[in-house]
């Protein structure tokens, strides 16, 4: 029988897999350890052909020493953040992804993080809770744009919410799109023209580093950045440069280059960030799509099998 081991599961996305697992479905273990490292995945597959995969990193001198590996799940869309696809189809390793699965509640941390950009809600809530009393001025979001920068279904999901909002929403997209209510504009529009631009973009070898500083430097002045994409899709320097002249209004940010974010990390010293710890799909109805995508990808790898 094909094997079938979640590296890293934690105790929410176990609970959901145990709860959706049928009968007849490949043999499945669930480590319980959010926090191994990429040295502990040999012993932990233990030869098994099917790796579920979280957030640990799988380098390929990693991948080529697990024993029997043939197929790894990765939870989510962003796999390059976590290893090389083409260097592992290389070793005969297939990396298969799951789309769609959170769209909405992707979006709704997005434009959650916008709102609370543009109310200044962090600052408040944080300068209350040391006892002081600070009222900032917002920005009123009714009439404004919003550029979204990458068009998929998380995008069309922002721009549905945000356009309902009473919001202009402009998008550009690296292949040509039509959406209802959305105007697609060139790049160098969408940033100089959006009040609030958002990122929706895949991490590849193209994308990382997209939003550079020339790009930064070319965005509306006050503007407020939204990034629930990627955190190497971000020239992260060139971002703090941009928040601390004020040239960023604020950000609210879910992703980082660097994750968990470090202790001390210069983000977390600014004022004018909002700040969640890659949370955005983390909803029961997201979990469910998601977990239930990885295993309807190992039960097709397992019929493919036999």
């Amino acid at each position: 029988m094909v094997r079938a081991v979640f590296v890293d599961a934690n105790d929410t996305l176990a609970a959901v897999m145990e709860g959706l697992v049928r009968e007849g479905d490949p043999d499945l273990l669930i480590n319980r350890n959010p926090a191994i490292t990429s040295e502990d995945l040999p012993g932990v597959l233990a030869g098994a052909e099917i790796m579920i995969v979280d957030h640990t990193y799988l380098p390929t001198e990693i991948a080529v020493r697990c024993e029997g590996l043939r197929h790894v799940v990765f939870l989510g869309t962003g796999a390059r953040s976590c290893m090389n696809p083409e260097e592992l189809a290389e070793h005969g390793i297939a990396v298969h992804v799951v789309r769609g699965y959170g769209d909405t509640s992707v979006a709704e941390c997005a434009i959650a993080l916008m709102w609370a950009a543009a109310k200044g809600f962090a600052v408040m809530d944080r300068g209350m809770r040391a006892g002081q009393w600070l009222r900032t001025d917002g920005v009123q979001l009714t009439g404004k744009t919003l550029g979204l920068v990458g068009f998929g279904g998380i995008a069309a999901e922002v721009a549905r919410i945000a356009s309902g909002s009473g919001m202009r929403v402009v998008a550009w997209n690296r292949t040509e799109k039509s959406h209802a209510s959305v105007e697609f504009l060139p790049l160098e529009r969408v940033l100089a023209e959006s009040d609030v631009v958002s990122l929706h973009l895949l991490l590849t070898d193209e994308t990382r580093g997209f939003l550079s500083a020339e790009r930064i430097a070319a965005m509306k002045p006050g503007v407020i950045l939204v990034n629930t994409a990627r955190g190497a899709i971000v020239d992260e320097a060139a971002m703090v440069e941009g928040l601390r002249s004020r040239h960023i209004r604020h950000a609210g940010l879910d992703v980082f280059t660097t994750e968990p974010v470090p202790p001390g990390h210069v983000l977390t010293t600014l004022a004018n960030v909002t700040l969640s710890a890659h949370s955005a799909f983390r909803t029961p109805e997201a979990s469910g799509n998601l977990i239930g995508a990885v295993l309807d990808h190992c039960r097709r790898i397992a019929a493919e099998g036999r």
